[in-house]
């Protein structure tokens, strides 16, 4: 017996198979009514993501089709969910009208919501950039092109190494990456989220080349500085490329390109920054970064300019004294405290501009743009009282524009709502036409109570409603109790439990009328409203520069304000090599800490390149480690810096190598990871960086590990000559300075009271003379009998290493455990307490005597 034949997709369901097909990897949201629907795998997936219900529709090769839908008007928040979590969404609205349209309405996908591409307010994190990264390699060398839509930054830069490609997708953080899908992705880069793979030919150098050409209108890119930047630009044109894919949109806000190069900043790589904790922590705490130290910004914009200059810091000496005098002069009389009341009152022009330019802003962005504008003479008016030429360029840069004012003032209501299509939003007044549709619609109001009351006076009955709703229309209600008064000339159109509506001919032409003002209406304020973006996109340039001198203010009047409150001080720089701090303190250490920190200074110059620190854990290595290197990276933002002075010769690079852990998803384990991150350092470190390295050779055996330590400290002071902070519990290392004048020792110093040790966190000369390793097991909780049985392990081993010493000769090492003068058993015996002591445990401690005899 034959099966049924599988009925063919519906019309519809054929018009959603085609579009889907052009977008597989991506969630397709396909309007329905005041629904947007998904199908199939789509369903599922978004059902799981979103915790919908998942149902059916109709039936594909005998199955139901899976189908979930949300509410278009609650649709951002579904979006916003999917971007967080690396997902895409192509928006398929109606294009078509209903009434006209034979079979089902025609459909397109109006844009494509990707992680790089988010534009909505809604969808963003407000102080932190989007960027959309493409890369590609070419003739040896890396293009890299960074996009961030919401604002219109577009850079491009490349790189000569792998190592150098890494570090700066580390800094940038892209929230999605473009790449050619017929290049292997370097495996550091292939765990990351949000990569999207693209068609080799997007990449071709001379294609590419032609639509950045014409995106800018350009007959060349001399000016921009590109010009020979083949592999950047290439990497442009892919990106170019996608953005037009997904948006749909000729991009007008993206207006130039910038151009930068490794050598304008100070290198961080990846291990570095997450070392430093320059804007994130482990615990995803905010306020235990560099970052959440310094960040008192009153704008995104200016949150977000911080962001970048602490992750890019700058080697210009000029620039950076400039951002000085700024700082010293906002201090003058308090003009930041000033400038910061007023930059209250600045709203997020920078991303309200782009979507002004990509037709997508909202009213109340509108609305923010105005009291931004009317902030802005208060801002010329402060910033008039300073002479300082970066502060007057500023001022320049933001301008005023009181026609933009005038015209927002005149044309949007002061609370409008959420969307243009509710109409409500252009101020009475702006139109006479626009006035006279709403009158005609506001007007029914008047008309209803009119026609109420001489209806009633006409049929006798007093209960007799006349009333309107967005579904039935206009309409007459009469209960059933009257209904045998009821006029002839009244046209039942509604029944209801104990009543019934009707409508009259009077009725009907008023509701034509009225009904037909209102879409009127609305139509009319929507093209007016879309006038209005396009004047204000005709100033995007200048608004731009706004937005952008306005950041910068913010930052540095942040920094004034900073430097009053953490007893901040300014920097010298210096051609000269050498790292001079004096009274330095970790910022964040001693923001979130409850005790007074202790200050210490560091002093490396052409003849004192590599401190080797010795002291106990918890002793404070590596926060005056990282706090130097805080330092530096803070003044080469233009920030007055934590402490009582510091001088700052050249600085190219800094490295850390402090702490790690197992890389279970690249098979590396802890000691594989660390040394991976010292060969990195060996290789790339020059003369001008700054190094610091932790506890090298921890993770194998003593012999490797020491050997290891001291080979590598030895390269750095003798090879690569780099201003090196070497901390270790290797005391044999602490002979170098024997060995190397540019070596010196230094240790953290701390004492012993009782059995317990106290921290004094000061950084004094020469070798520690112990490394307090029991004290500090002690004081973390480990149970005292493991610590008794580790003082008999340690005396043990000590006297034994004394012994085979004295016996070998010529041997010239450092004898930092000096054997005690005393027979073993009696050095025991002073580390017995009897009273604590149970009758078993007495007998434990004989047995251990009696086997050191």
């Amino acid at each position: 017996m034959s099966q049924p034949a599988t009925p063919p997709p519906t019309p519809m369901m054929q018009q959603y198979l085609r579009i889907k097909s052009e977008h597989p990897d991506t969630l397709l949201f396909y309007r329905m009514g005041d629904f947007y629907e998904l199908f199939y795998d789509d369903a599922k997936k978004a059902a799981r993501l979103l915790d919908i219900t998942l149902t059916s529709r109709g039936q594909s090769q005998g199955q139901p089709i899976p189908m979930a839908g949300i509410p278009y008007h609650a649709a951002e928040g579904y979006i916003a969910r999917l971007i967080r979590i690396g997902e895409s969404v192509a928006i398929c609205e109606q294009i078509g009208d209903p009434a006209t349209s034979k079979g089902p309405v025609e459909r397109k996908v109006a844009r494509i919501i990707t992680p790089g591409t988010v534009t909505d307010e809604a969808l963003l994190e407000d102080r932190k950039d989007n960027l959309l990264v493409a890369l590609c390699p070419l003739q040896q060398r890396y293009g890299i092109a960074s996009l961030d839509l919401t604002s219109g930054r577009f850079v491009l830069q490349e790189v000569e190494s792998e190592d150098q490609l890494l570090s700066e997708v580390g800094r940038l953080n892209p929230a999605e990456l473009l790449y050619s899908e017929s290049w292997p992705l370097p495996d550091n880069l292939k765990q990351r989220s949000g990569l999207c793979r693209r068609p080799p030919w997007h990449f071709e150098a001379e294609s590419a080349r032609l639509l950045v050409l014409k995106q800018f209108k350009a007959h060349d890119l001399k000016g921009f500085g590109c010009e020979e930047l083949t592999a950047a630009v290439a990497a442009a044109g892919g990106l170019l490329q996608y953005v037009r894919d997904t948006q749909q949109n000729v991009l007008p806000h993206i207006q130039g390109i910038r151009t930068e190069t490794s050598d304008d900043c100070i290198q961080l790589d990846a291990s570095s920054r997450r070392n430093l904790e320059i804007d994130a922590h482990p615990t995803g705490q905010l306020q235990y970064t560099l970052l959440g130290v310094l960040d008192k910004t009153l704008t995104a914009m200016g949150g977000r300019c911080l962001r970048r200059w602490l992750n890019r810091p700058l080697r210009d000496h000029d620039l950076l004294n400039r951002r000085y005098a700024c700082i010293e002069n906002l201090q003058q009389d308090e003009l930041y405290r000033k400038l910061q009341d007023a930059l209250r009152q600045v709203g997020d022009i920078e991303r309200i501009s782009t979507r002004i330019a990509l037709k997508s802003a909202r009213p109340r962005d509108l609305l923010v743009l105005r009291s931004t504008l009317a902030a802005l003479p208060v801002i010329q008016e402060q910033l008039s009282a300073s002479d300082d030429p970066h502060l007057t360029e500023l001022r320049a840069g933001i301008g005023e524009h009181p026609a933009m004012l005038e015209l927002l003032t005149r044309a949007i209501i002061d609370n409008p709502p959420m969307l243009i299509r509710d109409g409500g939003v252009i101020a009475a007044g702006y139109d006479e036409e626009l006035d006279e549709l709403r009158n005609l619609s506001q007007n029914a109001d008047q008309f209803l109570i009119d026609m109420e009351q001489r209806e009633r006076q006409a049929t006798g009955i007093n209960n007799l409603k006349v009333n309107y709703n967005r579904v039935h229309g206009f309409y007459i209600e009469i209960s059933n109790t009257n209904a045998d008064k009821v006029p002839v000339h009244y046209t039942r159109k509604q029944t209801l439990k104990g009543a019934e509506r009707y409508i009259t001919e009077e009725l009907k032409a008023f509701e034509d009328k009225v009904l037909s003002a209102r879409e009127k209406s609305l139509a009319f304020e929507k093209a007016l409203y879309d006038e209005l973006l396009d004047v204000i996109a005709s100033s995007l340039a200048e608004l731009q520069q706004c937005a952008a001198a306005l950041a910068e203010l913010d930052v540095l009047a942040n920094f004034a304000e900073r430097a009053e409150a953490l007893n901040l001080s300014r920097p010298v720089l210096q051609a000269e090599p050498g790292i001079l701090i004096e009274g330095g303190r970790h910022p964040v250490v001693e923001a979130v800490s409850d005790v007074p920190f202790v200050p210490n200074d560091l002093n490396l110059t052409g003849e004192r390149r590599m401190l080797v620190i010795t002291g106990p854990n918890m002793g404070g290595k590596s926060t005056y480690m990282r706090q130097a290197a805080l330092i530096v990276l803070i003044a080469h933002v233009g920030c007055f810096v934590p402490a009582k002075s510091a001088t700052l010769g050249p600085v190219d690079k800094i490295f850390t190598r402090i702490g790690a852990s197992d890389d279970l998803a690249s098979g590396r384990s802890t000691f594989m990871v660390e040394m991976s991150e010292t060969a990195n350092i060996l290789h790339n470190a020059t003369a001008q960086s700054l190094i610091l390295m932790d506890e090298i050779g921890r993770g194998t055996s003593t012999f490797d590990g020491l050997s290891l330590a001291w080979a590598c400290a030895d390269h750095l002071a003798k090879v690569t000559r780099a201003f090196t902070l070497f901390a270790t519990h290797y005391f044999e290392l602490t002979t170098l300075a024997e060995e190397r004048k540019s070596i010196r020792n230094v240790h953290l110093d701390a004492m012993e009271h009782g059995d317990r040790i106290v921290f004094l966190h000061a950084v004094k000369e020469g070798p520690a003379n112990q490394s307090y390793g029991l004290q500090v097991a002690a004081l973390a909780g480990v149970p005292r009998a493991v610590i008794e049985r580790a003082k008999l392990k340690l005396e043990h081993l000590e006297n034994t290493a004394y012994i085979e010493q004295q016996a070998e000769s010529g041997v010239n090492q450092l004898d930092l455990f000096s054997a005690p003068e005393c027979h073993p058993v009696v050095g025991a015996l002073e580390d017995i307490h009897p009273d604590e002591m149970s009758p078993k445990q007495a007998l434990e401690v004989l047995y251990r005597l009696k086997a050191l005899l």
